[in-house]
């Protein structure tokens, strides 16, 4: 199965937090899942390290190298398709961050791993 990981879905995973559902961590476990995450969410990582909201086991580009490589997981870039989506998307989520993951879902047909309910209002499988 392919998957688009939410943000949240990748930190809880990596720190093992029991916030993140037993349903979601044995998908992102499983080795016959494709996983991808966004360059959205890398981008909001970047920010929150930025403020001060998030704390990392080393260097930016390091810890995620790391990780990505760790857990199998591939960078889905950011399209003018995807961007397009976005463009049309009703207004249910203001995230900036959250739009966009969920147009890439749209866009590539993936199911997201997300605890945010607001996912379901689009055209999106979510998945907790």
């Amino acid at each position: 199965m392919r998957l688009l990981l939410d943000t949240h879905a990748v930190l809880w995973f990596i720190a093992n937090d029991p916030q993140l559902s037993p349903t979601a961590r044995d998908l992102i476990r499983d080795g016959g899942n494709e996983l991808w995450y966004s360059t959205a969410s890398l981008w909001e990582i970047a920010i929150k390290l930025n403020l001060g909201k998030l704390k990392l086991g080393g260097s930016f580009p390091d810890f995620i190298d790391q990780q990505l490589a760790h857990n199998r997981i591939q960078v889905v870039p950011i399209t003018l398709a995807h961007l397009g989506i976005v463009s049309q998307l009703a207004l249910h989520h203001r995230d900036p961050f959250d739009r966009l993951i969920i147009a890439q879902a749209i866009a590539e047909t993936l199911p997201v791993i997300s605890i945010d309910q607001k996912f379901d209002l689009y055209p999106v499988k979510r998945i907790w």
